[in-house]
């Protein structure tokens, strides 16, 4: 019984390999983003992370983050 389910009738190589293939190309794809935004963050964390109350007033003031903070915002 697991021989069939392992054989497929003769297709089992191909779908087997398929299936390990996206599997494989998933979880790669999820390392590289994880350790992107792993990255992103302590940057972020690196140059906003002391941001005082008086410099944060400063930046929602500024035209351009209003903007950004209004249309992300709507999302």
């Amino acid at each position: 019984m697991i021989s069939e389910l392992l054989l497929m009738n003769g297709y089992g190589l191909y779908v087997w390999s398929a299936f390990s293939f996206t599997l494989i190309s998933f979880l790669v794809l999820f390392l590289i983003t994880k350790i992107q935004y792993t990255k992103e963050k302590n940057k972020f964390i690196s140059k906003f992370g002391s941001l005082n109350s008086e410099r944060a007033a400063f930046a929602k003031s500024q035209s351009i983050n209003r903007e950004i903070l209004s249309n992300t915002s709507i999302i």
